[in-house]
């Protein structure tokens, strides 16, 4: 595994075309372009990585995975209130379908449902004490309390907040938010800058690879069935209107955000983390998607088959 995730990382050095950096970030157009990182631990307690493994990066809407198990945690089924489960085959922000549903978003893992999902882990306690049960519990699945907010890329979210926030506010309109929208967003924005290594967000994703069980503790994070269905959303919904393509090709579940990391679940197998800036254009990481395509053709990973 060591030598395939390294021929990977040194064939994608090659590569001349590497997508474009989400630049409607500011902080997040900084980030240079050419890092290349990639991750793999293995539910047999096996770590492996390549590249920029070890250098943090803004997660993003990755953290829309450790949020959705928290608010599943906290409210069960109760949670689909207000945020769907189905496909949205439109661009992460639009605002567009849920003036057509009422205020109800399709799924969690697009920008209004994960606001929702924030709204709901909230339960009357302030953008503090919510954030500081977030970032326990990911200390918690990654066993590592180095783990932080970049709280610059969260000011500069906050700063161009125009989009989410009106998203935020139909929602409120309709009824589907209970907090104060600020306060909400606020969250969301630190949620969302959450800062991981590849190889830390290989950890963490490694629950949801055996069937619901932290390693190498053994305790419990969530039910196997909870984790199968976190797994099927991700498939479905993990990138955006390009899921289906992600699917196509890749075949496993996956999470991807706009600083350029990618999760993606084996079920019994391992966690995988790739993190290259470059985002094509619905927004996933271009390398990524391609560096996971490249280890599931060798390793025949697919949740298809080989």
């Amino acid at each position: 595994m060591q030598q395939l995730l390294e021929e990977i990382t040194q064939q994608l050095a090659l590569e001349t075309e590497r997508g474009k950096v989400a630049d409607y970030i500011p902080q997040l157009a900084e980030v240079d372009p050419h890092q290349f990182g990639i991750s793999l631990a293995t539910v047999e307690g096996e770590r492996f990585s390549a590249g920029a493994a070890a250098t943090p990066f803004s997660i993003q809407s990755i953290s829309k995975v450790f949020t959705l198990t928290m608010g599943l945690g906290k409210l069960g089924d109760g949670l689909w209130t207000n945020v769907g489960r189905e496909p949205s085959g439109d661009p992460f922000n639009s605002i567009v379908q849920l003036e057509h549903e009422n205020g109800k978003p399709r799924n969690p893992f697009i920008n209004a449902g994960a606001i929702a999902v924030v709204d709901a882990i909230m339960m009357g306690h302030e953008p503090r004490e919510t954030l500081a049960e977030l970032l326990s519990f990911v200390r918690y699945i990654t066993d590592d309390q180095s783990l932080y907010f970049d709280h610059q890329v969260a000011a500069s979210e906050m700063a161009h907040k125009d989009r989410n926030a009106s998203l935020a506010h139909f929602m409120k309109a309709f009824g589907r938010l209970r907090h104060d929208v600020d306060k909400v967003l606020g969250t969301y924005f630190h949620q969302c800058a959450l800062a991981m290594s590849c190889d830390q967000l290989a950890h963490a994703g490694l629950f949801l690879a055996s069937d619901g069980v932290n390693r190498p503790s053994n305790l419990r994070v969530v039910s196997p069935q909870r984790a199968r269905r976190i797994n099927s959303l991700m498939m479905m919904c993990g990138h955006y209107d390009a899921s289906g393509e992600f699917a196509f090709r890749v075949g496993l579940p996956g999470k991807s955000g706009v600083g350029g990391g990618i999760l993606a679940i084996a079920p019994g197998r391992g966690s995988l983390a790739v993190w290259s800036p470059g985002l094509d254009e619905y927004g996933n990481s271009l390398l990524g998607a391609r560096a996971l395509e490249m280890f599931v053709q060798r390793t025949g990973w697919s949740v298809f088959g080989h």
